[in-house]
């Protein structure tokens, strides 16, 4: 009876890591599809188990808009300010070169650029 009880607790443990790695590959899959659709300016109109509400992108992004369509691990180690024509992304640490080449990919996808000016570095991404 110990040695049935103890498989099922390892089975019960397994069951919840994978329910933690499905959470973590569904939130990247909805990620990628909100860059996807604002890149393409269409309505993003999501609904899961994750996402508790819907979304509109539209043709003129705002602060919050961008911020969403970063991944969390990169949004924590942004600032996001919004200007009149644009919107700064601004990193709070060094990045390296995969962080920083994740966060320009995404930078261009949204039509932005990379500003490099010493500690002044950013990312502008235009709000039209």
């Amino acid at each position: 009876m110990n040695d049935e009880k103890e498989k099922l607790e390892k089975i019960a443990q397994r069951i919840d890591e994978l329910l933690s790695v499905l959470k973590n590959i569904s939130e990247d899959v909805i990620d990628l599809s909100k860059s996807v659709k604002l890149v393409l300016g269409t309505k993003t109109t999501l609904s899961s188990p994750l996402v508790s509400e819907v979304k509109t992108v539209d043709k003129n992004k705002s602060i919050e808009q961008v911020r969403m369509i970063f991944p969390k691990n990169l949004e924590k180690l942004l600032e996001f300010n919004e200007k009149t024509e644009y919107i700064l992304i601004k990193p709070k640490q060094f990045l390296g070169s995969d962080y920083f080449a994740k966060i320009a990919s995404i930078a261009r996808e949204l039509g932005g650029e990379y500003i490099s000016a010493g500690r002044d570095s950013h990312f502008r991404v235009p709000k039209n």
